[in-house]
């Protein structure tokens, strides 16, 4: 959320040169700071798949393969969060490292983004058939650090899930330490992830269904109403303290 100067600072002490920027969705937490880059660099080209994303220079689709020296990435749509979410696979030839998934909002650590534009079906084939048959090994670098939330909800759709409770004791243990959580595996994800475990009997037991599509539906209604939290600042306006973005009013007094 550091916006484009942070991202600035990065690329000179990596020593990079900014090519191309691959966004997921539309939403300001992920797109902001797209028109602000385009403008420093002439010729960046902006990947996405809805026009809503600010800067957009190329729309790419499902399944198109993308190459960026030795990068190679594979679109993936993903539409439920928003209608134009995609997500990006990513991998190099001959590299004895793991690939990478960036899922947005799609798929988050013990978590799934919530279905403002999409439907139950719709991220139950996101989850299953999209991201869900990628390698077991592939890195997860989801969009948000809320790991330690999303654990203590699936931990009380598994109370008994050991996975659950060693991983949520490790992230708070991180976020005590102000350490990333991000990412995590996919493997690693089919082990605490709810929302990856929609056929397990015991998420099935909580949710009161068997159909996994209305496992997931249940499972999402029941995360958005989990404990939250009294009488918060709107996150937003949080954020837009955090930026400086209300400078000019505050200026006025």
């Amino acid at each position: 959320a550091g916006g484009p100067l942070q991202l600035l600072e990065i690329i000179r002490k990596e020593g990079a040169v900014l090519r191309a920027i691959l966004t997921t969705h539309h939403h300001w937490d992920h797109a902001r700071g797209n028109e602000e880059l385009a403008q420093l660099f002439p010729g960046l080209r902006v990947f996405g798949a809805d026009e809503r994303i600010g800067a957009l220079t190329h729309k790419v689709t499902h399944g198109q393969e993308l190459t960026f020296g030795a990068i190679r990435v594979r679109c993936l749509f993903t539409p439920c969060h928003t209608s134009g979410h995609m997500c990006y696979f990513m991998w190099e030839d001959d590299s004895p490292d793991a690939p990478a998934l960036f899922s947005g909002d799609t798929l988050f650590v013990g978590g799934c983004g919530q279905f403002f534009e999409g439907t139950a079906e719709q991220m139950h084939t996101n989850l299953t058939q999209i991201l869900g048959t990628l390698p077991e090994d592939t890195k997860i670098f989801c969009g948000h650090e809320c790991t330690v939330r999303n654990l203590k909800f699936a931990l009380k759709v598994e109370p008994e899930n050991e996975m659950v409770k060693e991983k949520l004791a490790w992230a708070k243990q991180r976020d005590d330490e102000d350490l990333p959580t991000v990412p995590s595996t996919l493997q690693e994800e089919f082990l605490y992830n709810p929302f990856l475990r929609v056929t397990e009997e015991p998420v099935q037991r909580f949710t009161g269904r068997t159909d996994p599509v209305e496992v997931l539906r249940t499972l999402r209604s029941q995360r958005d109403n989990f404990k939250k939290p009294k009488e918060r600042p709107n996150p937003q306006a949080m954020l837009a303290f955090d930026w400086g973005l209300f400078g000019p009013f505050l200026d006025k007094k």
